[in-house]
């Protein structure tokens, strides 16, 4: 029971810096900045692979879906358009919270 606690904590911890993380890059590409969001973004996704790589069940369904919305964020962010980068970052968000709970 206890490496199954200290997993699930991992797990935890992991995806809570990732919401931190694709929080900032959320209010970096509203306001315009392309380079500051994909700095965030890849800080989240570094997180959310290792809070994937941890979890079981339903948290790693839900994390693997928010690292695929991360890599799209990049993805846009690196092309300099920071505002379309905002929409998978929210989706990303959502399923991160979302299997935080």
């Amino acid at each position: 029971m206890g490496t199954f606690l200290s997993t699930a904590v991992f797990a935890e911890e992991h995806a809570f810096a990732a919401i931190e993380h694709t929080s900032a890059a959320i209010a970096q590409g509203k306001a315009g900045k392309a380079p500051a969001l994909v700095e965030h973004a890849e800080k989240a996704l570094e997180h959310a692979k290792m809070a994937e790589n941890v979890a079981k069940g339903h948290l790693k369904s839900e994390i693997k879906s928010a690292v695929d919305e991360l890599e799209k964020a990049i993805v846009a962010g690196n092309t300099g358009d920071a505002k379309t980068a905002v929409i998978p970052l929210e989706k990303a968000l959502g399923l991160l919270q979302a299997g935080n709970k």
